[in-house]
Parts: structure tokens; sequence; C-alpha cells
């Protein structure tokens, strides 16, 4: 039976209110024969329930009432409205206060998602006629929600999109936001030419402007900035990228120069000027240099310290530039049974050379929070050998350091002035680990 084919009145104190009077009237207009499934309207709901002002809690009652339904599908022919009683909708709803249950069941009808079928007395009931049908029943009846299913339901797809782009933006952001970041890391370590720090304070003064909760216009304006910013990165480091094949070129043709007559100028056209930076350079005649000669031409008696970092990058050669203060060094297999925990940062798990434990120096560097700016600081007085046997140890007793960027700092000027040594940080190490302390003096 049809029971939206007049309008009621709330009993007792509620009073009437001309929304609900609106929603009565929209109610009668259901389409002949419409059907909708209950959960996927409630799930719908579930979605849009900002929409529609309704909490959480307000759901929860409108979940226990539509249980009382007898059908899946809400539609005209299996009747609209529900009567129970606020007992057994209590229990359903687990356990809701009386008090609560009844604002909630105000709020849905406030929402126009409910509508009341008050009894002469109040009470929630059906009168059925002989034949055991039911005449006519007293409680909400849900035919507001058969009529705003296409509302609720398009709202729900809305919301779920806006969701959906939401989640694409903050994405690329992230990503964008990691790219430029690591991609700075690789400028400021590799000394790239450009002011690095000024794109670096840009980046960070674009991304502090991400408000808290943004909406998704916040997030593609910043997002337009961040990309704009991450193509000028990529372009300075291609140029120079450009920079460093050229270089490399020039400094094969020099290594093969160097390789046929350095020997014999040496021996024929020793060097009788003074040079002024013979303070900062060993001099090329002596025998410390020609040692070093035999060992790699590339790194010999060179003053053009750019084209000596690329020519070793290009080389893969692990001999280091030269340092204010030079530390004593030690043996890789020493290093490792020290500090074992480096090993989980190597190439594959492995630290089976210098480069491979230069290489998860950078790693560590960057899990610790030291800046670039730190570790190449510490590579130029201690040698990248030594800073990296550092940083090994460091990662050992990373509990025990507060701030890793200030400690190596600190190990830094202390080994520029010739008060800091090694050994005794691996000795201790060693010693905690059970290895023979005489192996790290």
């Amino acid at each position: 039976m049809d029971n939206t084919n007049f309008v009621t009145t709330p009993f007792g104190r509620r009073a009437m209110t001309l929304g609900m009077l609106v929603n009565q009237y929209d109610a009668r207009d259901i389409e002949p024969g419409k059907s909708i499934d209950k959960w996927k309207l409630f799930r719908a709901l579930c979605e849009a329930r900002t929409v529609f002002g309704i909490s959480d809690r307000a759901l929860a009652v409108l979940n226990a009432l539509l249980s009382f339904y007898p059908e899946n599908a809400l539609s005209q022919e299996n009747g609209l409205v529900v009567f129970p009683s606020n007992a057994q909708l209590s229990l359903r709803a687990h356990g809701i206060a009386p008090a609560t249950l009844r604002r909630h069941l105000a709020a849905l009808v406030s929402a126009g998602l409910l509508i009341r079928k008050d009894s002469p007395n109040g009470k929630r009931y059906a009168r059925r006629d002989r034949k055991g049908g039911i005449d006519e029943a007293f409680g909400f009846s849900v035919a507001a929600l058969i009529a705003r299913a296409d509302e609720i339901f398009a709202q729900a797809a809305r919301i779920a999109a806006e969701r959906e782009r939401m989640r694409i933006t903050k994405e690329r952001l992230s990503i964008c936001r990691r790219d430029i970041a690591k991609l700075l890391d690789i400028a400021l370590e590799e000394h790239a030419t450009g002011d690095w720090l000024m794109i670096q304070s840009t980046f960070q003064s674009i991304a502090g402007t991400i408000p808290r909760a943004p909406h998704i216009g916040d997030l593609n304006a910043v997002l337009e900035e961040l990309e704009m910013l991450r193509g000028e990165v990529l372009i300075r480091l291609e140029r120079q990228l450009e920079t460093q094949k050229q270089s490399a070129k020039e400094s094969q043709t020099e290594r093969h120069i160097q390789n046929t007559d350095l020997k014999n100028i040496f021996e024929s056209e020793p060097s009788t000027v003074t040079n002024p930076r013979r303070d900062l350079m060993p001099d090329p005649t002596s025998s410390e240099c020609r040692r070093e000669e035999e060992v790699s031409p590339v790194t010999a008696c060179t003053n053009d310290r750019p084209r000596l970092a690329i020519s070793e990058r290009m080389a893969n050669s692990s001999v280091q530039a030269s340092t204010p203060t030079p530390l004593k060094s030690f043996p890789l297999g020493l290093v490792v049974q020290a500090c074992p925990d480096v090993v989980s940062y190597g190439s594959g798990g492995k630290v089976e050379n210098w480069r491979d434990l230069m290489t998860a120096a950078i790693v560590i560097r960057s899990m610790l929070g030291i800046s670039p700016s730190a570790y190449q600081e510490a590579c130029q007085v201690m040698g990248h050998e030594n800073a990296a046997t550092v940083i090994a140890c460091m990662l050992q007793r990373a509990e025990h350091i507060s701030s890793a960027g200030g400690y190596l700092r600190d190990l830094t000027r202390r080994a520029h002035r010739g008060e800091f040594a090694i050994g005794p940080m691996l000795m201790a190490l060693a010693r905690s680990r059970g290895l023979p302390a005489r192996h790290a003096g």
C-alpha cells in the first residue's frame, strides 16, 4: 500500500517544519516501479554524508533501521515504512543510548532522508488485514531515500572522483618533490656549476606554501611551480653532463701525452722557476711525484682540479686528492669487521672494495641527515676513504649520536687541526665486537 499519498505531522511536542513538508511532497513523486538496492544506496550515502550533513553515528542508526526492512530492494511494492521499537533499534545500533538514538533519528529526518509517519499515540506498529498483510504501518518511511536516490548516487560519484584526483595529485607532488631533492643532492655533491643553494632555497619556499589541509586547487598550483623547477634543474644538470663529456675527452688526450713525454721532460728539463703555488702542489721533479706518476699519470702533478675530478670519475679511479692534514688509513677488512652494519648499504648488500664503501657512505650520509656540503668537506680534509670509514663508524654508533651532521663537522675541524685520528674510533668498535684491538692501532 502506498503510504506517501498524504501529509503526516509528528506526534507530541515535535514541531512540523516547512522542510519536512517539502520532503513529504517530493516523496509523492516516486516513479512507478522504481526499485533501489538499499545497501548500495546506503554505501553511496556514506560516501556523500558530508554533503547531506549527517554524522557517522547517524549513519549507524540508519544502517540499523534499514536492517528491519524485509527486502534488499526499496520499492513501493514492498512497502515503505519500518516500525521497530527504540529498544530493538538500539540493540542493532550496537547498544546506542536512547537519548542519542532519538537525536540521530531527528537528524536523519531533518536531512530529508527519513519521513516520520506517527500513529495517534506516537507508537510504531502495523495494522494487518484479515489475510495477514500489512494494511497500514506507523514508523519511519524510506520514501525520501527512494526519491533522492539519483541525487545521492551522483554526489557519491562526484566525491569519489574528487578523492581520486586528490590522490593522483598528491602522488605527483610527492614524486616531484623527491626528484628535486635528490637531483639537488647530486648537484651539490658533484659541485656542479650553478647557484644550487639558491635553487634549493626556492624549492623549500615553494614546498612550504602547501597548507595543512590543502584543496585540489592549492596542490595543483604548487605542483605546477615544482614541475617547472624540476625542469630547470634537469636542464642545468644536462648541461653539466655535456661539459663533463667534453672534459673527459680532453683528459684522455692529456693522459696519452703524459704517458709518452712526461718522463723525458722531467729528466732533461728540470724546473728552475719558482712556482708561487709550490706550497700547495708537490715538486714535479721530486721522487714523490715520480712515484705518483708511475701509479696514475692522470692524477700526477696537475693543478687542474675540476678536470682532475672529472677524469677520476670517468676512469673509475680510487686515487684520492691530497688533504690538508693526511690521516692514517686502515685496511678495508678491518673497517668492515669493526662496522658490520655498513655492509647492508653496499651494492648488492656487499662491501668488497673501497668504491663499495664510498657508495654505501653516500647512502648512509643521506639516511643520517648529513648535508652534502658537510660530507664533501670531510672528504676534502680526510680523504674519501677515511671519510667513508668515519661514516661507517658513525652508523655503527648512530643511537649515541644526536646530530650526525654537527658531529661530522666537528670531526672534520679536528682532523684539519691534526687533533683527530681514526684509529681509536676503530679500536673502540673492534673491542666492542671482541676483535683483537692491536689490529686497530
